[in-house]
């Protein structure tokens, strides 16, 4: 991509707008906190990583106009928490929210303790929002170049939803996974899921593909068992938006299918995702909230209705996928291989994701 999908200047917030792909590239400029959640919930910025870097803006644009209102430092952080919360209300599911918006606030708090000034706080908080986003950047390079150690030769990947740059700082996971491959040589295809019913992979991920010059094919959710069981796709990766202790899978709704038809056909199942995405507080994934949206996605395609206008219609953006159909996890940290009750604590319990999370 030419421009970044998210950039930012004190007090505004410049995104690429999805829901405007492929046809048309817009970008909406944003200075209000519910402006970012509404943008957030609308779907103009969507993928855990990206959602959760567009919300530590959020705050950070919150911080700015609070800052200009003479409140008492009480009551900057009571109104920067409130903020914070129709922020990680706007999309339940993904950890990456709750977690940026989470360590935004612990430096408000540490910063306002020390009796430091709103002005240098909110200078803080616009330092802390641009390292959350470099710091998603660099891991998903590193997560990249991890995730293609584990193939030999050429393979054919399917992938589900989009997890590239439009999900994340940039580079992408799953799709990061995807674009090292094909740097070091060792992809052949990709197969991209349209992924309904919003079709994400049909959209965005088809739109970056092009760009990069990878071969792709884009097929409906419903052939992937087609090609595996003619030996057409060799392994599934695909991203996360939450994932318990004990290794089991939030994601995009489909997955799920993906890797009981991948453990069908003898394919490894690769999930490739941030530390922030590890929910330690989750020993499994019967606790994951799983957000339901609206039932015109299901009822209209592409501004037609595809269906009777009083269908009775089920939802449900994510599904969750049980830790043993997983192969393994590619993290910045490297790869998290079963069993899963150890290896994921284990990771989780040495490092910077540890000490925000708390």
């Amino acid at each position: 991509m030419t421009q970044s999908h998210i950039s930012y200047e004190p007090g505004t917030l410049r995104l690429l707008d999805q829901t405007q792909l492929p046809d048309r590239v817009v970008f909406v400029t944003l200075k209000t906190s519910p402006d970012v959640a509404q943008a957030i919930a609308q779907l103009r910025v969507r993928g855990a990583p990206a959602i959760g870097i567009t919300a530590a803006y959020g705050v950070a644009i919150e911080a700015h106009t609070l800052s200009k209102q003479g409140l008492s430092r009480p009551q900057f952080l009571a109104k920067l928490r409130d903020a914070a919360t129709q922020l990680v209300a706007a999309r339940p599911t993904a950890v990456n929210l709750a977690w940026s918006v989470n360590r935004m606030l612990t430096e408000a708090d540490s910063q306002v303790a020390t009796g430091t000034a709103l002005s240098t706080v909110v200078a803080s908080l616009d330092k802390l929002a641009r390292a959350i986003h470099d710091e998603d950047v660099a891991a998903c390079h590193r997560m990249g170049d991890e995730g293609a150690t584990l193939f030999t030769g050429r393979v054919r990947m399917l992938t589900h939803c989009n997890t590239g740059d439009l999900a994340t700082g940039g580079y992408g996971t799953a799709l990061g996974v995807i674009r090292s491959l094909w740097k070091a040589g060792k992809l052949e295809h990709v197969y991209v899921d349209e992924t309904r019913p919003i079709l994400q992979g049909a959209r965005l991920t088809d739109w970056e593909l092009r760009q990069d010059g990878i071969p792709y094919t884009l097929i409906t959710d419903s052939m992937a068992g087609h090609f595996m069981q003619r030996k057409m796709i060799d392994a599934v990766i695909v991203g996360a938006d939450r994932i318990a202790l004990n290794g089991d899978v939030a994601n995009k709704i489909g997955t799920y299918g993906l890797a009981v038809l991948a453990k069908a056909h003898g394919l490894p199942f690769i999930v490739a995702a941030p530390l922030s995405t590890f929910d330690a507080s989750l020993a499994n994934g019967a606790g994951i909230v799983i957000e339901e949206r609206s039932p015109d996605e299901i009822l209209t395609f592409a501004g037609a209705r595809s269906a009777p206008a009083d269908a009775t219609v089920a939802n449900p953006a994510f599904d969750v996928t049980p830790a043993d159909f997983v192969s393994a996890f590619v993290t910045e940290r490297g790869a998290i291989h079963p069993p899963f009750a150890s290896s994921v604590a284990k990771v989780l319990s040495g490092g910077a994701y540890a000490q925000a999370a708390q």
